[in-house]
């Protein structure tokens, strides 16, 4: 048991930290759970736990900055609840495999954007707001289903599309981004609770590590802005990758 805990902790704190600055924790801290052998319902339930915990203080350091759009984040927050139920409940039902093999394609594809824009900065002018409402609605509801059940790299698909597709300003969109992830994490933590599949104790520990990491990360963005977002994006779309490739490679051996 203590093995667990000294497994989990430290890569869930630099899981929140990664995950404030540009999204995608969830690759480091699901398979740090998944190492200690527990049963992957478990693993997936309880890493919702720390990290809603640890993207709550993100958010609240986002709000405190001005960078959270909240006209925009109302309208979000009932679609990503919508979106993430749904996943999860598809989750406790069918086979994740469909949804490795479309990241095998989608992740390069993303990988190219990210390296072929210079910055994050939108491509044109900002819409107006019922349009910048509607496409963030939107995509709160997809990828809230894909939150709730597969996970991993939402945040960081979210702010790509919130400054590619709604033109959101990097601080905007990042600072919704957290919002709609903290409404995913919830509605799925809410589906595993009712299922009785989230270990508490370890859930509460490691969530505060990753309390501790995603203070430390929303305090480094404040800072640098775009410039810490485009490496840690690249970074977890090259981990994303070889985690979905490996997975599917084993699962034919």
């Amino acid at each position: 048991m203590l093995f667990n805990y000294l497994l989990i902790c430290p890569l869930v704190f630099i899981a929140g930290y990664v995950d404030a600055i540009a999204g995608g924790g969830g690759l480091i801290s699901l398979p740090a759970y998944m190492m200690t052998g527990l049963p992957v319902h478990n693993c997936i339930a309880t890493n919702k736990m720390s990290s809603s915990m640890g993207t709550s203080i993100a958010c609240w350091k986002y709000a405190k900055s001005g960078f959270i759009p909240w006209k925009s984040a109302l309208f979000c927050i009932p679609c990503a609840f919508l979106g993430s139920s749904a996943g999860a409940n598809i989750a406790l039902h069918i086979s994740d495999g469909p949804f490795r093999v479309i990241m095998l394609i989608v992740l390069p594809l993303t990988g190219a954007y990210i390296l072929n824009k210079k910055d994050l900065k939108p491509s044109g002018e900002e819409y107006s707001a019922g349009i910048t409402i509607a496409i963030s609605m939107l995509s709160s509801f997809l990828i809230g289903i894909y939150d709730g059940f597969y996970g991993p790299g939402t945040g960081t698909f979210l702010l790509l599309i919130l400054t590619g597709l709604a033109r959101l300003p990097v601080f905007k969109a990042n600072g919704l981004t957290k919002i709609i992830n903290l409404s995913t994490n919830i509605s799925a933590l809410a589906v595993f609770l009712l299922n009785a599949q989230v270990l508490f104790p370890l859930g509460v520990i490691a969530g505060a590590f990753n309390i501790a990491g995603n203070y430390l990360g929303a305090r480094h963005f404040e800072k640098s802005g775009s410039k810490a977002v485009k490496p840690v994006i690249i970074t977890v779309l090259v981990i994303f990758f070889i985690k979905v490739l490996s997975e599917l490679i084993a699962a034919y051996i």
